[in-house]
């Protein structure tokens, strides 16, 4: 069985053609997994919105509500980077429940990918860095509640830290946060994970890997998470517009490949999310497919 993946053609809400982020980067991933032969029918599973429950696990009714009703502050808005369209309002609610559906089929089948998702920057009153609802952190609450999982690890390797995850766990003794993230960049006002790993900028594929290597292993033994959710962000990529760090693909294609056989090694299912990464959408997309094509690989080796 390849691992499902999780999907919804609602991902690539339209944006002005002049806007920075590159929304057509969902629905064009999946093009790519098809003709790559990573994405099967079979595969597919389309998520459900987020009910307002579960957002309020993590996401205070008053925030969640003036973004759904284009009722942010001006000042609101722009943290956030992205206009309260109703396409967009859509599909911020069906991302989040498609973090939580990936999290469910990975404890199901040991592991699945979202095709979206990873929207650490998101606090619980205001969102920031074209992030607007903290789907991972979201997804984490539900878990628990639903006493599916009682630990769980949050690995984020997107090129910026963390913050708004860590920030929202902190203190709470079920959920270990660790972000690997360039040190210089952004958020200016860096949070406090369980374990921050800071990187140099232009660190390389060997220096990353090893730095990633001689922590992950040893923190998977020493927690023993239940489900691991990992940000597979691309932006510590070389050529990314907004990274700082210098992996080449081929090192991101073994980022992921070492995350992925350190945990299903230890028989610790994982949901794999997208993550950030910013260039023109033809290098993003592929580099976005890395993932899947080690998720794949590691499903065939690991007997899932």
């Amino acid at each position: 069985m390849r691992p499902p993946l999780i999907y919804h053609p609602a991902y690539s809400a339209p944006l002005p053609s002049s806007h920075r982020f590159p929304m057509a980067k969902f629905r064009l991933l999946l093009a790519l997994l098809r003709r790559q032969g990573l994405a099967s029918e079979e595969q597919l599973h389309q998520p459900l919105p987020a009910p307002r429950r579960w957002l309020e696990l993590v996401h205070g009714r008053r925030y969640h509500q003036a973004f759904a009703r284009g009722q942010l502050s001006a000042a609101e808005k722009r943290r956030i980077g992205l206009p309260a369209t109703a396409p967009l309002v859509r599909r911020t609610w069906l991302a989040v429940g498609g973090t939580v559906l990936t999290a469910r089929l990975a404890l199901r089948h040991g592991l699945a990918c979202h095709l979206a998702g990873g929207t650490h920057h998101a606090f619980p009153d205001h969102g920031s860095g074209f992030c607007i609802f903290n789907d991972a952190a979201v997804a984490a609450r539900v878990l628990l509640a639903e006493g599916l999982v009682r630990r769980l690890m949050v690995v984020d390797l997107d090129v910026h830290q963390g913050d708004a995850t860590a920030a929202i766990f902190a203190g709470e003794p079920r959920v270990f946060t660790f972000s690997a993230h360039c040190a210089s960049n952004f958020p200016l006002r860096k949070q406090r994970s369980d374990l921050d790993l800071p990187l140099a900028d232009g660190l390389e594929d060997h220096a990353y890997l090893a730095a990633v290597g001689d922590v992950l292993p040893d923190l998977l033994d020493q927690q023993r998470p239940e489900l691991v959710l990992y940000n597979a962000g691309v932006d510590p990529h070389r050529g990314d517009r907004l990274g700082r760090l210098a992996l080449s693909s081929e090192g991101l294609l073994n980022r992921d490949r070492l995350v992925l056989d350190a945990c299903l090694r230890r028989g610790i299912p994982v949901a794999t999310l997208i993550g950030g990464g910013y260039d023109e959408l033809t290098p993003l997309v592929e580099r976005h497919g890395l993932v899947f094509r080690a998720a794949a690989e590691q499903a065939r080796l690991h007997g899932l």
